[in-house]
């Protein structure tokens, strides 16, 4: 962890890039700026940090931190988290840099050259933080994301970005001692390493002919190797593939090729749409998150609500999600009769269910079951804007699935 820098206290010139002179420092503000919709509060922490309201700041790997003063009289304690790099991303950034000796040369003049970043960004490698990739969290009760006080943190941080850019580097891992010796030990390397002849060869006629008077054994066959999720080269430069993304898609084709080998054919036939929501079920990441939605066109607060419905019952939830269907009437009245007298235990109050297709709505306490085509009941939940949530797995019995449902809502 690298020691305290003192947080920017003099107020800085107005306008929402002015927090940051070069073209760098102005990337981490876009990218802050470009990671929510809550123009509000990113009002509120340009106005913390002009009023110097942002402690001391600590840079450590994926973490930059300081406390915050509020409205209350202690500081509230604000950070914002951004991955770090993998080894292997280390390696390709540090030999991109050495690549060009252009590269090289800014950084020890503390400056952060463009060509460098698209260089990098070209092989897989965000230097620069995505909006995406940005994690605030403050010990604030504001549910913002990000509230004021960890805006007010980016805004802050942006100046110290400026005059030393390798906060990013730190942040992204490692810092600037670290990131030179390691650069010194690759060059020294490259020179050490000599180019070894070419060997001499002889005439094809002459090799063949040898082959043919003594032919060799042919070894026997190797067993097979053991799947491996690691890339066995990098993917080309440019070709906008990054290799933790392709090492996640191998990973998944395998685990969906096992589950067909063992029978299971539930998402054999799924569609583009479908497919993209068991993927983010999966919890790959708010940048995967973010291009699935982005990619398949659909709405941020649809394709959530869909998520977990796979989460909680796979293809079937989502299709008890988005189609309702009209049930036998005769499960309909049992599951009624069923869920009526469990309630009658539950509450003291009457409880009114409403029914409509296959859906059982208790109105007055946010709880609804579904019948899937399954003939299982699936439990949600109505949210304060209104909207109905999946809660809990399926279950056979519904007065199960109330319960679940139930107990999720805190009554």
């Amino acid at each position: 962890m690298s020691p305290a820098v003192p947080g920017p206290r003099r107020a800085p010139a107005r306008g929402k890039r002015a927090f940051a002179s070069t073209w760098w420092g102005q990337a981490w503000v876009a990218a802050l700026e470009d990671s929510t919709l809550d123009a509000g509060r990113l009002a509120r922490g340009r106005t913390y940090a002009r009023a110097g309201m942002v402690g001391p700041v600590t840079v450590a790997p994926g973490k930059v931190s300081a406390a915050v003063q509020g409205s209350r009289p202690r500081p509230y304690r604000s950070s914002v988290h951004l991955p770090v790099l993998t080894a292997p991303q280390w390696d390709t950034l540090l030999e991109t840099i050495a690549a060009r000796a252009g590269h090289l040369a800014a950084l020890l003049d503390d400056e952060m050259p463009a060509e460098l970043v698209d260089d990098a960004r070209h092989a897989g490698v965000p230097l620069l933080p995505l909006p995406t990739e940005l994690d605030p969290e403050c010990s604030c009760p504001d549910w913002g994301h990000p509230c004021k006080h960890a805006a007010a943190l980016c805004y802050a941080i942006a100046a110290t970005i400026d005059t030393d850019p390798f906060v990013l580097f730190a942040l992204r891992g490692r810092g600037r001692e670290e990131v030179f010796a390691q650069l010194r030990a690759l060059r020294t390397a490259a020179q050490d390493t000599a180019v070894p002849p070419a060997p001499a060869g002889i005439p094809a006629a002459a090799a063949y002919a040898h082959w043919a008077e003594e032919p060799p054994e042919l070894p026997e066959l190797p067993e097979p190797a053991a799947h491996t999720a690691a890339l066995p080269v990098a993917p080309p430069s440019g070709a906008g593939l990054a290799a933790a993304d392709l090492e996640r898609l191998m990973a998944d084709v395998t685990a969906r090729a096992a589950r067909l080998l063992a029978g299971d054919t539930a998402d054999l036939h799924l569609t583009q749409h479908q497919d993209a929501v068991r993927i983010a079920a999966g919890n790959p990441g708010p940048e995967w998150f973010h291009h699935l939605i982005q990619n398949t066109g659909t709405n941020p607060t649809a394709f959530a609500r869909l998520t977990g419905a796979w989460r909680h019952g796979g293809p079937t939830g989502i299709t008890v999600a988005e189609q309702p269907h009209a049930p036998d009437p005769a499960v309909m009245k049992a599951a009624r009769t069923a869920l009526d007298t469990a309630l009658s235990e539950m509450t003291d109050s009457p409880a009114h269910l409403r029914a409509w297709l296959n859906r059982l709505t208790l109105t007055h306490h946010g709880i609804q079951l579904r019948l899937g085509p399954d003939a299982r009941w699936y439990p949600y939940l109505r949210d304060d804007d209104g909207e109905w949530w999946p809660a809990a797995p399926a279950d056979s019995d519904p007065v199960t699935a109330l319960t679940a449902a139930w107990s999720q809502n805190g009554e």
